[in-house]
């Protein structure tokens, strides 16, 4: 299955493309320029998949001390921090020409996105910078399962807050887009979330393997 994997993410790359630019219909309002929407949301719903399994295995690594649910959760926030940074990117390419400003300040959508790549970042760095203990992956793990509270709060920004300039494309079960505008998005979606899966899996490999690493040097140490 793994070898699998990139071919078909390499499928459903092409698919998603002919979707958001041939398939799917200009819109009438916004033009050409709202087909960003198809590459924005599918990152955007894949970092918070991305921040979920960061949330999960994090709870996982607290209830169980496994050192692999720790690594799955440092390489999901790693794909998760990616994901976001290129929907902090996407976004004002869409909004300049639509609403007329690169970041419209006071948009809760936006504020609290840019409050959760702030904390993932935080993630980040606190793993990079503390040395390689039980402690540390503690905090990582806490600060993982802290961080994910925000992604329900991004979802709902929308709802909970009227002065918005985020459109409500899903409400109550009920999709606000025309038909092939949504067959679009589903393949968006589904595209970057095999590329998520795709790029953990990468990652966890290369965590795995410096562990390994690792462990022989410590054990020819303490052999020598």
């Amino acid at each position: 299955m793994s070898k699998m994997v990139p071919w078909l993410v390499l499928i459903s790359m092409l698919l998603a493309l002919y979707g958001a630019f041939v398939y799917a219909p200009t819109e009438r309002v916004m033009g050409p320029v709202q087909r960003i929407f198809y590459v924005h949301v599918g990152l955007a719903w894949n970092a918070f998949l991305a921040f979920f399994v960061v949330f999960l295995y994090s709870l996982l690594y607290l209830v169980r001390g496994r050192r692999r649910d720790d690594m799955v959760a440092a390489c999901s926030a790693e794909v998760g921090l990616i994901f976001t940074t290129l929907v902090l990117v996407t976004g004002p390419l869409w909004a300049r020409p639509v609403w007329n400003t690169w970041w419209p300040w006071g948009d809760p959508r936006l504020t609290t996105t840019l409050v959760l790549w702030l904390i993932y970042l935080a993630y980040m760095v606190l793993r990079s910078q503390m040395e390689e203990s039980e402690q540390k992956y503690k905090f990582a793990a806490v600060l993982g399962i802290v961080g994910f509270l925000d992604v329900p709060i991004v979802w709902m920004s929308i709802r909970w807050w009227t002065r918005t300039l985020h459109p409500v494309v899903i409400r109550s079960g009920e999709v606000r887009l025309e038909p092939r505008m949504f067959h679009a998005l589903l393949i968006a979606v589904v595209a970057f979330g095999l590329l998520y899966l795709y790029l953990l899996q990468l990652r966890l490999g290369i965590e795995q393997s410096k562990s390994r690493i690792e462990q022989f040097r410590q054990q020819s140490g303490l052999a020598g």
